[in-house]
């Protein structure tokens, strides 16, 4: 019980942990096809058991509707291996992601703007809302990409493994502002939703910059 508390504690903490984990662990994989049969299925158990906590002491019905959804986030991984070649599952996985990670966003923006001081948590909750930002960004390209196989150009789908990195990379640069060219999207609506993502990442960072301002502001009064 003392550990549950200490985790909750560190709630933030434990987030921005699993969220580094599950969107760059392919640092340190080479077999592809072990990622997305069993270190991908792992990933969103220890990423929906890091974020349980952001969500513990809420009691009203949305709480419980979380919670269902919750379970389904744990329960589609698993069937990646059984259901690779199957583009509705991997539609419903990615729109089911992009609800999760929107759920959880939402509740770290809520943090961010309630206190008038800033601490670890604070630190830790805007970090989270800028990995919340690209995990949702990569479902959201992932959709559209197994929609239509034509929507990227240079995006490598030999694998969900290969695809799911390669937009991580691809949404961690153009947040960053950085664009290689590498990877391009090649349809009307990843040209604009990549646009607004852009636009999303940059609006995120001047907003955090102010609120962290305010803040310390605060704390200096």
């Amino acid at each position: 019980m003392g550990i549950i508390k200490r985790l909750e504690k560190r709630k933030y903490e434990v987030l921005l942990l699993v969220l580094a984990q599950h969107l760059f662990i392919g640092i340190f994989l080479t077999d592809f096809d072990f990622y997305t049969s069993t270190i991908w299925p792992i990933n969103m158990l220890i990423l929906g058991m890091g974020s349980i906590f952001i969500f513990i002491g809420k009691h009203s019905w949305q709480h419980w509707l979380r919670n269902f959804h919750f379970v389904i986030i744990l329960l589609l991984p698993i069937g990646i291996p059984f259901f690779k070649d199957v583009t509705w599952y991997f539609t419903l996985l990615n729109i089911n992601y992009v609800v999760f990670f929107c759920l959880l966003l939402v509740e770290v923006l809520r943090f961010l703007v309630k206190p008038g001081y800033i601490n670890t948590d604070i630190i830790s909750a805007a970090a989270c809302g800028y990995f919340l930002l690209i995990e949702i960004s990569v479902f959201l390209l992932q959709y559209f990409e197994y929609e239509n196989r034509q929507a990227f150009k240079g995006l490598d789908t030999s694998s969900p493994a290969h695809t799911f990195i390669d937009l991580v990379y691809f949404c961690s640069i153009t947040f960053t502002s950085i664009g290689f060219g590498d990877i391009t999207p090649n349809l009307p609506v990843t040209k604009l939703t990549t646009a607004f993502i852009g636009i999303a990442g940059q609006f995120y960072t001047v907003v955090l910059v102010g609120i962290l301002i305010s803040k310390f502001s605060s704390d200096n009064k």
